[in-house]
């Protein structure tokens, strides 16, 4: 039932639900309130007091916005709406009384500080701050903390607002951080001098609104006016969060998310985040040739001359896609191989995922329905490690009351749930068992669930679970690249196995985690020299996720738009481009000359692909159920931090790697 009230905001009457609060309520009205500690995503702290209105009617003081319900102000005398104003004399003077409170202790740190040029402080100090101080006392000063590899702290700068306190509490589920002391004693720390044990931590820099947080590994390089910002979309996982790529001249010089209700709301991972130093790390930039057992440089035309040889003098081609490849990739890669007689297969880590039946490896629910979802079922997947930004959603859902059960490895989501087993055993009783859950539900399977020989019937029986009990069933991918590579049908029957099998030359698109066997040719396309290159006999160098125009098709299928931030290292190309060059040298030209064709062919191909930022509805029969084997389901990443050649490439990943290892070890004291 909503409540709707009248009020009138400075001389505006609209009508707002009652169970906005204030600043809400003036948003709608088209009024920005200033403020530090009110976060839309966060609870209510009211502890800056900078978002002070005045209640006409109510007491002789201004009240604090984020605070107040539209529903707890007074009606007037004769019953008309309640009156606020937002830029009376009354609040211009409590709002400058209270950012002369704030800058009382605050450094004059701006021109080194980090956070300088998108600070609140600056913007609000320019509106309400005054050019004197009538402080004549020494200023206070914290020690800073040590929170780890990520977030630097510069805690006299911190105005506790609390912002990073309550996001590590409610949204990453970690209780690390809190605020003792009281007045001009109250500081911000960390239990016990503790560094921050979270793969969502980096979104505290973004939500503090002065320079007490900022980010190591991006400190003192840049300025945010200095870079260019590019909206784009991550590929570190299969979610597609919307993301901010910084750059200056060709580098990357940070990661920031966008908001986007439907996808990752307002946050980002930290690999997500602070992965960028690995796109500068173990690049190729030339293309390279195997003579005599060992690799040399060698020009574009020799590299293509050499692939086209072994191309057209092969009995059997297979093409391999790796986690990380734009759509257009795919299908230009799955058009010249199979017009070679060849094969392409993107299920390279196993999972049986069926063909043409977007129900059954997508799914039919889609991520926002978890928000309004009463019981959540989780099939072989770890979120926290699989997608962190996915399960600080399915922990919001927890919070306000969900029922959450796991059948699988039991590890700490940052949430209660009921573990129902580790097996098939435990899948069959829960598709057996009687009474339903509560509505509306949803089912999330993993790939590690998918990916044994039964994969199939674990995936039909998913089907059964969700059909039983009305629910919505989520894929839970691991790769970025999975999604649209189903949905231009790069596939083999058989899958991975038979794809390579007695194949003489394999074409490999970036698929840097699969182990392929002595006696193949290998032609490997892709931005990193990893395992991959270690195995090629010709290495094509391509452009990275940054680094070229791309679709992505996410985990609940929506198509969304990769846009280039900055150009490929040296002599290293995009990945459709290089397909279309060797297509011509095979005497096989593919039908388009530039991206945009591409995408015409791609589009008339697989129609829902044109469906930018938009869900399809996903059709399909159910699977067919077949006898499900004994084994227990297995975690479908082993090391949240190593898991692609571009995380592979960074130093800091690699440092955050070996941490989560050192504290898996640390030995606990008795207590």
């Amino acid at each position: 039932m909503s409540d709707l009230r009248k009020i009138v905001i400075d001389g505006n009457e609209i009508e707002v639900d009652g169970a906005m609060t204030l600043i809400q309520a003036c948003e709608v009205a088209g009024i920005e309130i200033p403020r530090f500690c009110y976060h839309e995503r966060l609870s209510i702290a009211g502890n800056c007091r900078m978002c002070l209105v005045e209640v006409v009617g109510g007491p002789p003081k201004p009240a604090a916005s984020c605070a107040m319900q539209v529903r707890d102000l007074r009606p007037g005398p004769e019953g008309q709406p309640p009156v606020v104003k937002t830029n009376s004399p009354m609040v211009k003077k409590a709002r400058e009384g209270v950012m002369e409170f704030l800058l009382i202790n605050h450094p004059l740190d701006c021109p080194i500080c980090d956070q300088g040029g998108e600070c609140d402080l600056q913007d609000q100090a320019m509106a309400y701050g005054v050019d004197f101080s009538r402080y004549r006392e020494p200023k206070r000063a914290s020690e800073d903390l040590d929170l780890g590899p990520l977030v630097e702290t510069h805690m006299t700068r911190c105005i506790s607002c609390t912002r990073c306190v309550r996001f590590t509490t409610e949204v990453a589920g970690i209780t690390q951080m809190g605020q003792t002391g009281r007045g001009e004693d109250a500081e911000i720390t960390s239990y016990l001098g503790q560094t921050l044990n979270s793969n969502m931590q980096g979104n505290i820099i973004d939500l503090c609104p002065v320079g007490a947080l900022t980010s190591k590994p991006y400190a003192f390089t840049a300025r945010p006016w200095e870079l260019t910002k590019t909206e784009t979309i991550d590929v570190m996982d299969a979610l597609g969060s919307n993301i901010r790529v910084d750059t200056k001249g060709r580098e990357v010089m940070r990661i920031l998310p966008r908001n986007h209700d439907g996808v990752n709301e307002e946050w980002i991972s930290d690999k997500t985040r602070f992965v960028w130093d690995g796109l500068r790390r173990q690049r190729l930039d030339v293309p390279y040739i195997r003579e005599k057992g060992k690799l040399r440089k060698a020009t574009w035309g020799e590299a293509l001359a050499k692939s086209a040889e072994a191309l057209k003098g092969a009995k059997k081609i297979a093409g391999l896609v790796g986690d990380l490849a734009p759509v257009e990739a795919v299908f230009a890669l799955k058009q010249m191989i199979e017009g070679q007689g060849g094969v392409v297969e993107c299920r390279t880590d196993g999972a049986k995922l069926p063909e043409g039946n977007r129900a059954a490896y997508v799914g039919t629910a889609a991520i926002e329905d978890i928000d309004q979802a009463q019981h959540i079922i989780l099939i072989g997947t770890n979120p926290r490690v699989e997608a962190p930004v996915l399960n600080a959603r399915i922990r919001k859902a927890w919070a306000r009351g969900a029922d959450v059960e796991v059948i699988g490895e039991a590890a700490d989501l940052t949430y209660d749930y009921a573990h129902l087993g580790t097996d098939r055993a435990a899948l069959e009783a829960a598709v057996a068992r009687k009474g339903g859950v509560k509505a509306p539900a949803l089912i999330i399977i993993g790939q590690g669930a998918l990916r044994e020989a039964d994969g199939e019937a674990v995936l039909a029986a998913a089907q059964a679970l969700a059909e039983k009990t009305k629910s919505g069933l989520l894929v839970l991918h691991t790769a970025a690249a999975r999604v649209g590579a189903m949905d231009v049908g790069a596939v083999t029957k058989g899958g991975l196995t038979a794809a390579v099998k007695d194949a003489d030359v394999i074409y490999n698109l970036g698929a840097d985690e699969v182990e392929i066997a002595d006696g193949a040719f290998v032609i490997y396309q892709g931005s990193h020299g990893d395992r991959g290159a270690h195995r090629a006999d010709v290495i094509l160098p391509a452009a990275a996720y940054t680094e070229e125009n791309g679709l992505f098709v996410n985990t609940e299928g929506r198509p969304q738009l990769a846009l280039r931030a900055n150009f490929p290292p040296n002599e290293a190309k995009e990945n459709w481009a290089i397909l279309r060059a060797l297509s011509a040298e095979l005497g096989a030209t593919l039908p388009y000359d530039t991206q945009t064709q591409l995408r015409q062919a791609l589009v008339h191909a697989v129609p829902h692909l044109a469906m930018i930022d938009e869900l399809p509805a996903n059709a399909g029969p159910a699977l067919p159920q077949k006898p499900l084997g004994k084994a227990a389901f297995q975690p479908a990443i082993v090391d949240h931090y190593l898991s692609n050649p571009i995380a592979r490439a960074s130093q800091l990943m690699a440092e955050l790697s070996a941490n989560a290892k050192a504290r898996m070890g640390a030995a606990m004291a008795a207590e």
